[in-house]
């Protein structure tokens, strides 16, 4: 099973991930048996759009047996976040904001 997950993003986005997968909810795309050259084939195109438009979030998850957790997760988008392995659970880091030196008190 993968699902990918949209926000924000322009109309290009869902056409494409409505031609290879199913929307089940607004911005939410599943395939039941998306092929490993596939899944990365559709992520490929969906990174080349985002780092050309830089718009957007995105999140595709697929069942990986191998992985922590036994799912694989990659995230394009704000905010910037990182999946980590805490002995053996998978968490989400925010990668946190720079500040501004002239806002600090």
């Amino acid at each position: 099973m993968t699902a990918v997950v949209t926000r924000n993003v322009e109309a290009r986005y869902r056409g494409f991930l409505a031609s290879v997968m199913l929307e089940v909810a607004p911005g939410v795309y599943i395939a039941p048996d998306l092929s490993a050259s596939v899944r990365k084939r559709v992520w490929d195109v969906l990174s080349d759009w985002r780092t050309a438009r830089g718009r957007g979030s995105l999140v595709m998850i697929w069942r990986d047996p191998g992985a922590v957790g036994g799912m694989r997760i990659e995230t394009l988008g704000e905010p910037p976040k990182e999946i980590v392995d805490a002995d053996g659970v998978l968490l989400v880091r925010r990668k946190p904001k720079r500040r501004n030196p002239l806002l600090v008190l």
